[in-house]
């Protein structure tokens, strides 16, 4: 999908700049531009532009406006959804490497807490949209990626049932998941605009739009959303050396969402689980759907005192999730 109505255009680089600290300079990645017509919208109200784009089709229309133009836009060969593959050797274009793309760029990494160094924007596809939110969340956690640089400020179209179950509250039957909990904790999420689906243009051999259907959650727009990474995420306990190990927790707990948190506690052989519920005051009887994000951080950190997580077992697990993920 692109952008391609010069009126949707203008509204999301008013979104893409809205929050900007004074004097901001950070480059936008604008991931497959297409036709271009955000592209010269962002340039024309002087935003520094990095164009990603996979199809070859458009490389010449993109190319012939970057050389028009004196270093405000730079083009190049890529595809956000293949961002730093897991693979042995160098890697090729579509495909992109973080690491050499940002030095090529010279950006440089910041402190975790500092701005955000780049902003990203994007359209994610809806056959990859659950998988590449769970690996960018992943990178999050882990300071990998494009995040061993700071906060970088994800803003991207998702579907609107997919931004439901992002922000859905605790006791939701539909909404509340494993990427829910991590995503609240892991992210600031800021819902800066909704747009049909008619508006965006497709080239789909078929011309369909490829609208998911939706049973239990509204899927009428697609949402734009700006996903910034805490600042505080990495305090107490957490940090990304162990962060693996937290995402397996919290996806192992919702796996069942109605079944209860002591019950999993047991399972995984833990002398005081009642103990520890009523030190961190979560009820006994607490459904795994019921616990609050920031209740998961506070059990993670209880439980990096107990030996649960020098399990064999355990690091094969994480190992597991962690390469399904990548």
């Amino acid at each position: 999908r692109f952008i391609a109505c010069p009126r949707l255009a203008h509204t999301v680089q008013g979104c893409l700049q809205s929050g900007a600290s004074p004097g901001s300079q950070s480059v936008l990645f604008e991931c497959e531009p297409g036709p271009g017509v955000l592209t010269r919208t962002l340039l024309n109200a002087g935003v520094r532009v990095v164009a990603l784009e996979s199809n070859p089709a458009f490389l010449p229309n993109l190319r012939s406006l970057e050389n028009s133009l004196d270093g405000q836009l730079k083009v190049v060969h890529g595809d956000f959804c293949r961002l730093d593959p897991l693979v042995t050797g160098a890697v090729k274009p579509p495909a992109v490497c973080s690491e050499k793309l940002f030095e090529t760029l010279g950006i440089a990494a910041v402190p975790w807490r500092a701005d955000p160094p780049v902003k990203i924007f994007g359209i994610l596809p809806q056959s990859k949209e659950r998988l590449l939110l769970w690996r960018h969340l992943f990178a999050v956690y882990e300071r990998s990626s494009i995040y061993r640089y700071g906060r970088a400020e994800l803003n991207i179209f998702i579907s609107e049932r997919q931004y439901k179950v992002l922000t859905g509250k605790p006791g939701d039957a539909r909404a509340y998941q494993a990427i829910t909990v991590l995503c609240q904790l892991g992210c600031e999420i800021q819902l800066l605009h909704m747009e049909p689906w008619s508006s965006f243009f497709t080239n789909l051999k078929n011309g369909g739009l490829a609208i998911p259907r939706s049973v239990w959650l509204p899927n009428d727009h697609l949402c734009l959303v700006r996903l910034t990474p805490q600042q505080n995420l990495f305090t107490g306990g957490l940090n990304p050396t162990n962060a693996p190990i937290f995402v397996f927790m919290v996806k192992q707990c919702l796996v069942r969402p109605t079944s209860r948190l002591i019950d999993k506690l047991n399972s995984w052989s833990l002398d005081n689980s009642s103990q520890l519920l009523r030190e961190l005051e979560i009820p006994e009887n607490a459904q795994t759907r019921n616990v609050y994000p920031e209740d998961y951080k506070r059990l993670f950190e209880a439980l990096q005192s107990s030996n649960i997580f020098t399990e064999a077992w355990w690091h094969e697990e994480v190992f597991e999730n962690t390469r399904n993920i990548n």
